[in-house]
This record gives structure tokens, C-alpha cells and sequence, in this order.
């Protein structure tokens, strides 16, 4: 199997983002799209001129970021909010659950720089639990992109959507996986089949994932890798499938709580009970660093997605042994 080599992408998460902004306002005149006060950091300061009065800062409130958002749904309005992870979730959590889904409205929030991405904003701006909040709301639609043309594809998606999406990514550039002629319909992606071992991943951790199977191949190890983008409703048969090795690790930039370890364990165990490692933070809080160095603190390495690998293969072997007397 072809090796997975890691280049950066050429285009920025943030740009992708305003750029897809400027394709929909101009084609739709009910987009509007919201912020508080990270205009610059998501680069749509940029578009202000294009968008007009349809670019709205409420400044440093969230809460009202989401509340605008939602009269102008009720208007028949269709809003983009964009803000961190931790203040897309965390600190709007009631005002997302009641204003926007309890109320059955249409909307996507866009959470930016994810988890260990947040880098020198440090623990208060780094989102580990974001998804497992948003996981928790009833019918909302929840992903986690890890490159830009996934990102323009499901804001596409999102954005033809009736109700609530949320959307966790990096900002600025990704290890690029997908071409323009890739399809992102089922809420997962196969980019690589193996039969000792599944690694299902997402947004930075894919990348990772791959570089992995890399190592894995060199020793003989055969890794499945699955890119599980969709969260909720997330791809029960993706997951079955990926069972099949008998052996499943899961890498997220993300808490193990409730993200994507926890959605695969929840498939797992109503339906096929299978070996499980989840890569993931554990029982930590955020701290300031490069994301590098963040990776290495929180076990969400190369390294360490090979070594649980085989640590979950040498325990499906085991059990495998039949003990005669």
C-alpha cells in the first residue's frame, strides 16, 4: 500500500471558511454570518465590505452572539456563528440547547481552534469537551473536519441542512488528505484497509493516524484507517466494520469523555463488543504550548497510536490462545 506522506495544505482553514462565506452570501441573500469579536482571527474581517450589514460582531458576548442568531432564524434567516471551541460550547451550552434546538431552529456554529490547536491562548481557550456537549443535544448534527476541502464540503452540507450543525476545526493550515473530487456522504472515510488492527480518528489525529499505518506496515502490521468526521449521526456501519480486526483505537484531539472514543464504545457495545483503546486526553485540563509539544503532554502522538496498536493486537492474540489441562 502507498505511503502517506504529510504536506501541509495550501489554503488556511479560516480562509476556506470566508471564502465559502462570500460563495453563499452572494448566492443566498438570507446567509449572514456572526460574530464576537474574532473577526480577524477567522480572517472574515476581510469579507466585511462583501457581506455588508449581513457580518454582524456583537463583541465579547457569546450568549448574544447566539441569541441574534437565532431571531434571525425565526426571521427566515440562515446564520453562521463563528467563535473558539470553548465559547461556541461551553459558554453558550443553554443558550445553544433552548434558543436554537429547543426551539427547532436552523443553524451552524463553526468552534475553531480545537483542542491542543489553541496553543498560546492557553487552558481557559482550549476545547477538550466541546464535542461531547454538543453530542448531547438531541437531533444536532456534529462534526470535526480535518482538512479544508472536508471543511468546504460540509459547510456546504451544513448550510443546506434543516437544523442544528456544529462544526469543530483548526483554523489555520492541515496536513492535507482530501482532493476536490473526494464525496463526504456517509460521515466517514476510508483512506486505508487493513486486517490486524482499525484506527478510527479525526481532525488533526487523522493525519497521525496515517503516519502510523505507515510504521505499522514497516513492522508487518496491516491498519485499517478510518476518518470518522461525523460525530452524530455518527456511522454505526463504518464502525462495525472497522471491528472486523478485532482490535480498535480511536485518536482524537479531544477528551476521551464523551467525543469520539466514547461514540465508538457506544456502537461497540450494543452491537459487536470489541477490543478498544480510546487516545485521547484524560482527567486534564488545558495548558499554554506549541501544538507539538501539547500532543507529546497528552499522549496524541505518532508513537503512542503505534504502541497502543500493538498492545491491543497482543491482547487479541491472547485471546485467542486456548488452554488445554
Amino acid at each position: 500500500m502507498k505511503e502517506f506522506v504529510a504536506e501541509l495544505d495550501s489554503i488556511e482553514m479560516r480562509k476556506t471558511y470566508a471564502d465559502f462565506l462570500i460563495e453563499c452570501a452572494e448566492e443566498d441573500e438570507k446567509v449572514v454570518a456572526l460574530e464576537a469579536d474574532l473577526s480577524s482571527a477567522i480572517t472574515t474581517s476581510k469579507i466585511k465590505d462583501i457581506l455588508g450589514e449581513r457580518l454582524i460582531n456583537v463583541g465579547i458576548m457569546e450568549a448574544e452572539e447566539v441569541g441574534s442568531a437565532a431571531g434571525l432564524a425565526v426571521a427566515g434567516f440562515k446564520p453562521f456563528i463563528h467563535t473558539f471551541g470553548p465559547f461556541a460550547s461551553r459558554r453558550v451550552f443553554d443558550q445553544v440547547f433552548v434558543s436554537l434546538n429547543y426551539a427547532q431552529l436552523s443553524a451552524v456554529i463553526l468552534g475553531s481552534d480545537a483542542g491542543v490547536t489553541a496553543e498560546a491562548n492557553g487552558g481557559t481557550h482550549m476545547p477538550f469537551e466541546d464535542l461531547a456537549l454538543m453530542r448531547a443535544i438531541p437531533k444536532a448534527t456534529v462534526y470535526e473536519v480535518s482538512d479544508a476541502t472536508m471543511l468546504k464540503a460540509i459547510l456546504k452540507q451544513a448550510y443546506k441542512h434543516d437544523g442544528f450543525s456544529y462544526i469543530r476545526t483548526i483554523r489555520k493550515q492541515a496536513i492535507k488528505l482530501y482532493n476536490e473530487e473526494d464525496v463526504f456522504e456517509t460521515g466517514s472515510k476510508l483512506l486505508r484497509e487493513g486486517k490486524d488492527v482499525s484506527i478510527l480518528a479525526t481532525g488533526i489525529m487523522v493525519a497521525d493516524a496515517m503516519l502510523a499505518a505507515n510504521e505499522l506496515a514497516a513492522e508487518g502490521i496491516e491498519a485499517t484507517v478510518i476518518d470518522l468526521y461525523c460525530l452524530k449521526p455518527v456511522d454505526r456501519k463504518a464502525i462495525l466494520q472497522a471491528a472486523e480486526t478485532g482490535a480498535v483505537i480511536t485518536a482524537e484531539n479531544h477528551n476521551v469523555i464523551g467525543g469520539l472514543g466514547s461514540a465508538v464504545a457506544e456502537v461497540l457495545s450494543e452491537e459487536k463488543p470489541t477490543l478498544q483503546y480510546r487516545i485521547g486526553v484524560r482527567e486534564q485540563f488545558g495548558q499554554v504550548g506549541k501544538a507539538a509539544y501539547l500532543k507529546e503532554q497528552y499522549g496524541l502522538t505518532v508513537e503512542n497510536i503505534v504502541y497502543q496498536s500493538k498492545e491491543l493486537i497482543r491482547k487479541k492474540e491472547k485471546n485467542k490462545v486456548v488452554h488445554f489441562v
